[in-house]
């Protein structure tokens, strides 16, 4: 198939599958939706893949404990969602967005700040970065978008799994306490005596406004 074809077979498949959500009968509760807040990237940084921990160029690691997160990107029915890019931002180990509007404490050279994915034929992604971080006034978390043709991103951020500071967020206890399940992760340590982390980030978009 070629490019422009695969691509309008994917906008129309979105289309049909946003327009058609509120007939499905919803077996998988939506992610919740968050703010995407004041930092994302105005300009994304020249090295853009899904591995945070290394900026081209720079032979140094970044700051923090490594962690892997993986997911899948579904509809509210379970299906897959291939093809569609999926972004994350977060501060440094510093507790410092790579943002000129952020005038916090040392830049972490090392850490790109800013990765992106393209879900795969199952609807999965991943990322290499370090585990979040807490900067003034909000509890460690990561930001997540994702970008669909036509449609507004679907924005929503990634908290650790009973982080104390949590409970202290305005935004974490926007969520109905129910519902914070969906947006929480365990960091755990790839194997016995293993310094990477692993996490886990099942997403799942409900109809998104048309741009």
């Amino acid at each position: 198939m070629r490019p422009d074809a695969k691509r309008r077979a994917l906008v129309l498949g979105l289309g049909g599958w946003l327009l058609g959500a509120p007939a499905l009968a919803s077996r998988l509760a939506p992610t919740p939706s968050q703010t995407a807040g004041p930092f994302y990237p105005q300009r994304p940084p020249l090295d853009q893949d899904n591995d945070l921990t290394r900026v081209r160029g720079r032979t140094g690691v970044a700051r923090g404990q490594v962690v892997d997160i993986d997911g899948r990107l579904l509809d509210p029915d379970g299906r897959p969602l291939a093809g569609l890019r999926v972004e994350i931002w977060q501060c440094d180990a510093n507790g410092r967005y790579h943002h000129p509007a952020d005038q916090g404490g040392p830049l972490d050279e090392n850490f790109q700040g800013f990765g992106h994915h393209v879900t795969d034929a199952d609807g999965r992604y991943r990322f290499r970065t370090i585990r979040p971080v807490p900067y003034p006034g909000r509890t460690p978390h990561i930001h997540y978008a994702v970008i669909i043709p036509g449609r507004h991103p679907f924005t929503t951020q990634l908290y650790v799994a009973g982080e104390p500071r949590n409970e202290r967020d305005f935004l974490y206890r926007s969520i109905p306490a129910e519902r914070r399940h969906l947006v929480s992760a365990e960091f755990r340590p790839a194997g016995r005596g293993s310094d990477l982390l692993t996490a886990r980030f099942d997403i799942v978009l409900g109809a998104t406004p048309v741009l």
